[in-house]
């Protein structure tokens, strides 16, 4: 459970303000009225302690009251106007939210509980709701310490060099960025953000959007943490009746977390109708599979951004069922009937289980990983053929891919297909070989990189948009250009805006990160993003409050496949005046391309 805020813990200091007046006794520490800003050259305001008989009794007093202060929360609000400004109640549970002096415009209230623990026998199970009279119970009525990044979901390994295993099994949790000084019903517009990691991997605080606030306090941000690998997606057919396990755990989480910000995000000065959605990789995966879940019909967001959305197959539970057994296996837990497996997996510690699905997925692709499956409850049917039936829900939608991306490796055409989708005949390879000439490319590298970059990724921005713009929903595409400076090569890969989305992020294992110093072009060209984001998630359009310098973003049709490609300004140029982002026509090709890999629906999966 979160820290409660109590006599040892000062309710004002920040994450990066922890100054602790070395005259105050032991175990008690100074209430500091005004945080000081380390850039400052002013110095801080302090407090001297006297030393005469006469002010050590009014100390003493001092202290007392200062003690009763903090664990009266009440008081603590009615004490310091900037608490009471950083602390939001729920009605269930009060949180302090952290307040820096980097992003003075930015409240964040991190690792904040949308459902039940998944522990215990809830392990591989449907997250339940929170059961917010246990939460109001067990937190007296004091303010929850909401100041620091809670723990991440249980990792997976990215490959057999590394190994997964960081975090907590009860991660259920959101992170919200506020404006500072909202009110309760402000009604800003919210983005609920989705991460990526092939749902293996993946930390929400390696993509923060505290500067997302500070260059635009008028909207709400949340961050979903959510189920992975093993824990999030392990799948057996027999999980299809419920009683002893669910299918997609994972997804059905940040299902849940979806719920919770239709219920609480009022409180935070958010609007629960006018919600967009975000994600890239299997982040963009999972926002295609909402657009598609249920057939789309719960009404949780209002638009959607999908980046790169990462077209793993979906398969059965039964072409899952070996990799079931391989868990069960390395778990110690090979032996007897699915209940009692059931019973020996849920009792199995976190590390145990941890090794297990690191040892039993030999690749991320195929078969061999932990992904989503199609349930026929939530998740219904292939995503491509569900979207071409007109079976999605009829939001605004972004949707891109980079230049040069995929994730699909292997020597040849067959080897890649057949290893991302196991169940690609030879009779689609011939298929995707002769919509891919050897002709039309300078080198093979070139074609082995498109192929698998488009039936892995890029296809899905052809297939989606046209789709939208056939029922009449609007929709704007994109192609991002602009390398990562810490990926080591001049490609535009997977992922690469994520660099400049999130202060030079640069993610490892386990959840761990780098942040880069950015030089004013790259400050530019993030601010310029940002703002194409933001626009859209405010008024479901991104050119409305997009900055003066960028292009007009044009609508995406059948008839014009107009899109804009996103790219830093050129050096020596006017960064502040001078955009590299410009319009562009898909080219008919990659739309014919993109018509072979969708007409493989049902071979890919996907």
């Amino acid at each position: 459970m979160a820290k409660v805020v109590g006599a040892d813990d000062n309710p004002l200091r920040t994450n990066q303000d922890h100054t602790q007046n070395s005259s105050v006794p032991h175990g008690l520490k100074a209430v500091v009225p005004h945080e000081q800003d380390p850039t400052s050259s002013k110095p801080a305001r302090s407090r001297l302690w006297p030393d005469s008989p006469t002010k050590m009794l009014l100390s003493t007093f001092l202290i007392l009251a200062t003690s009763l202060a903090l664990n009266k929360y009440s008081l603590i609000s009615a004490a310091d106007q900037a608490s009471r400004a950083n602390v939001i109640d729920l009605g269930y549970a009060k949180y302090l939210g952290n307040r820096t002096t980097t992003w003075p415009n930015t409240v964040s209230y991190l690792g904040l509980p949308y459902a039940e623990p998944p522990v215990g026998d809830r392990r591989f199970r449907a997250p339940l709701p929170l059961d917010t009279t246990r939460l109001a119970r067990e937190s007296h009525g004091k303010v929850i310490d909401a100041r620091s990044y809670p723990d991440l979901c249980i990792q997976g390994a990215l490959s057999r060099s590394d190994h997964g295993g960081a975090g907590s099994e009860d991660c259920l949790k959101v992170n919200v960025y506020t404006p500072a000084g909202v009110e309760a019903n402000a009604k800003l517009p919210v983005l609920v953000y989705i991460h990526g990691g092939g749902y293996v991997f993946g930390n929400p605080s390696n993509w923060p959007f505290e500067h997302w606030i500070q260059q635009s306090p008028n909207v709400v941000i949340v961050s979903v943490y959510y189920r992975l690998s093993g824990f999030g997606f392990l799948a057996t057919p027999e999980f299809s009746s419920g009683q002893l396990g669910d299918l997609n755990a994972g997804f059905l989480d940040q299902v849940e977390a979806l719920r919770w910000v239709q219920k609480h995000i009022s409180k935070f000065g958010g609007d629960p109708n006018k919600v967009t959605i975000n994600g890239e990789s299997a982040g963009g995966a999972s926002i295609e599979l909402h657009l598609i879940a249920n057939a789309g019909k719960e009404d949780l967001f209002h638009g959607a951004i999908a980046q790169s959305v990462y077209r793993t197959p979906l398969p059965t539970p039964e072409q899952q069922q070996p990799l079931f057994d391989a868990l069960a296996e390395k778990t110690g837990c090979g032996t007897g009937d699915l209940a009692a497996k059931m019973a020996c997996l849920r009792s199995a510690s976190v590390s145990a289980l941890a090794i297990a699905q690191d040892n039993a997925t030999a690749t991320l692709r195929g078969y061999h990983a932990f992904h989503p499956v199609v349930d026929k409850k939530v998740l219904t049917g292939f995503p491509t053929r569900l979207i071409q039936n007109g079976v999605f829900r009829r939001v605004p939608l972004v949707v891109g891919a980079t230049t040069n991306e995929t994730v699909a490796g292997g020597s040849s055409i067959a080897a890649a297909a057949q290893a991302f989708a196991p169940s690609v005949s030879d009779e689609g390879v011939n298929r995707l070989e002769q919509a891919y000439p050897s002709s039309a490319f300078a080198s093979e590298d070139l074609r082995q990189q498109t192929v698998t970059g488009d039936f892995s990724l890029k296809c899905a921005r052809t297939i989606m948009a046209s789709a939208w713009n056939e029922a009449r929903v609007n929709t704007w595409t994109y192609r991002y250009n602009q390398p990562d400076p810490a990926g080591g090569s001049t490609a535009t890969a997977h992922a690469a805006e994520n660099y400049m989305m999130f202060r030079g992020t640069h993610p490892g294992i386990n959840g761990t990160t780098t942040f880069s110093t950015f030089n004013p072009s790259e400050i530019a060209f993030s601010e310029e993003l940002i703002a194409y984001w933001l626009s859209f998630v405010r008024t479901l359009n991104p050119n409305t409050h997009k900055l003066d310098r960028a292009p007009a973003w044009p609508l995406y049709s059948v008839a014009k496949r107009n899109r804009v490609v996103l790219n830093e300004a050129p050096d020596g140029s006017d960064v502040d005046t001078i955009s590299g982002s410009h319009g562009e026509i898909e080219s008919e090709e990659e739309v014919q391309r993109c018509s072979v890999v969708a007409g493989l629906v049902d071979q890919m999966q996907n």
